[in-house]
């Protein structure tokens, strides 16, 4: 068992039964899966390897540290919104708030109508995985010691205005309340996948590879047999030694929906599906401002969420809290008018809509090779997310705000409680919004016709022998709730039944 980082020179040579691209929700939980199931795995990541004490105190250092790119990856459409995906060892686990919404029922049903997968038990496999995944990841309530005023407010307005809410269960053991999930947990109590499942691998004598993205998989006739690459220096992204993994019995693929379709386009696998079929979870806040103190910093960075409007008309609710620096650029003005708006930071509650957008895009190839994600939300889908923040504001009022910061171009900038109803004609122009992109699906869709979809409903590349998808690119449909717990288990059931053919 090795950890083996950046490499200045020397080729680096490995062989496994199976090799797995990515070390997320998707890669981490399919290399333990399979190194529990007596296979020999190497997983290889793009990212570094991080322990608690490395995580920035900042959310400025997470993103110079953890976060792809610098959080600069946008959708390139009618608004330029960001898409925030980690890249270290654990993915997107060690940077996002470790919630565990388990799939809904209606989500196989159309999956089977509308793909013709998800059916034959799929979905009481998954949901038998999920609740392993609940017992090995210590999925908890948010604890009553850790919700602070900002999700206690939420619930009241929630109650207020008679809708279904609840404390959010997370991948968190004794929760401490510190607010510090976006820059990765200090307190070593979120259990992101860098700290069980990839030191597992290792323990069962796996290999990790990080700093080290994958060029391209190696492909003997239509049969994955290894991937190869080149280390990249962490810091200064200085190109290292190559490495080549060899493969006896399969790669697995899990490098993100944007990663994932690049590197099967890169390695010649040709699926007219390939790239097609992104959809999100397009998320923008609304502020409320209150008399009282809300320190919305303290308790869990997010510990309320409600999922009452998830169906119809399709939006879902939660709390977010971010550190002033992140604020500052929510908010219209410079020099001393933010600073005056600023004065108001202790005193201001951030909470957010997700819309379950219908709207479909494609992940594709700029010149230089990175991910270009082509994405605009439709105009039904706009409706949606205003309506989203529109609910968002009543909340704020019916939970005592003295006003709400809506954070729309177009929009004042401070709404009193008598005054919100202007948001229903809010602008329906996606440029308006300061939204964020954070829960990603498909580029590698899952079906039955392969004319239609990249790979099967076991994660198997249709054409090809011993090449998987393991992340959400293969989730063909926009879930309506947190992806994090659908992915591991549909990971983990396809690693487990690729034991079973191997």
């Amino acid at each position: 068992m090795s950890h083996i980082a950046f490499q200045q020179g020397g080729d680096v040579e490995l062989e496994a039964d199976y090799v797995v691209v990515g070390s997320g929700a998707g890669g981490a939980t399919a290399a333990v899966t399979l190194a529990r199931g007596g296979a020999r795995v190497v997983v290889v990541e793009s990212g570094p390897w991080r322990d608690p004490g490395d995580y920035p105190h900042s959310v400025y250092g997470a993103m110079r540290d953890m976060i792809d790119a610098w959080g600069s990856n946008f959708t390139r459409g009618r608004a330029y919104w960001p898409i925030v995906q980690g890249n270290l060892v654990g993915g997107s686990t060690v940077i996002n708030s470790a919630i565990c919404v388990r799939t809904p029922a209606d989500i196989f049903a159309q999956w089977e109508r509308e793909h013709g997968v998800g059916g034959d038990g799929m979905a009481d496999a998954v949901w038998r995985i999920q609740d392993e995944l609940e017992r090995e990841l210590s999925a908890e309530e948010v604890p009553p010691e850790a919700r602070g005023r900002s999700n206690l407010l939420a619930h009241q307005g929630a109650d207020a205005l008679g809708f279904d809410s609840h404390y959010i269960t997370r991948y968190v053991k004794g929760c401490k309340g510190v607010g510090q999930c976006l820059q990765g947990c200090r307190s070593d109590r979120k259990q992101s996948l860098n700290r069980n499942f990839v030191p597992e691998v290792l323990v069962r004598g796996g290999d990790v590879v990080s700093c080290a993205p994958v060029d391209r998989v190696l492909l003997q006739g239509a049969r994955a047999i290894g991937v190869e690459g080149r280390f990249k220096h962490p810091q200064t992204r200085a190109r290292g030694a190559r490495f080549r993994v060899r493969a006896r019995k399969g790669v697995l693929v899990a490098a993100s929906v944007t990663g994932s379709p690049l590197l099967l386009m890169r390695s010649g696998v040709r699926h007219p599906a390939l790239g097609a079929g992104f959809r999100a979870h397009p998320g923008a806040p609304i502020f409320g401002c209150y008399d009282d103190p809300v320190d919305m910093n303290t308790g869990a960075t997010q510990g309320w969420a409600s999922l009452a409007y998830r169906e119809s008309p399709g939006f879902k609710l939660e709390t977010l809290s971010l550190p002033i620096d992140m604020l500052a650029g929510r908010l219209s003005g410079s020099g001393p008018l933010l600073m005056e708006r600023l004065t108001e930071f202790r005193h201001i509650a951030m909470w957010v809509t997700a819309c379950r957008a219908e709207s479909v895009g494609a992940v594709r190839r700029t010149i230089g090779g990175k991910p270009a994600v082509h994405y605009t939300l439709g105009q039904d889908d706009m409706k949606r997310f205003r309506e989203g923040l529109y609910t968002v504001a009543r909340m704020h009022v019916a939970a005592g705000a003295r006003a709400v910061l809506p954070a729309i171009f177009g929009m004042p900038y401070k709404l009193m409680p008598d005054q919100i109803d202007q948001l229903k004609d809010a602008p329906l122009d996606p440029r308006a919004y300061v939204a964020i992109l954070s829960h990603l699906f498909g580029g590698c869709n899952m079906g039955k016709d392969p004319a239609r979809s990249v790979c099967d409903g076991d994660g198997r590349v249709h054409g090809y022998s011993g090449l998987f998808i393991a992340d959400a690119s293969a989730i063909p449909t926009n879930l309506g709730v947190n992806p994090q717990h659908t992915i591991m288990a549909l990971a983990r059931l396809w690693a487990q039944r690729a034991l079973l053919s191997s």
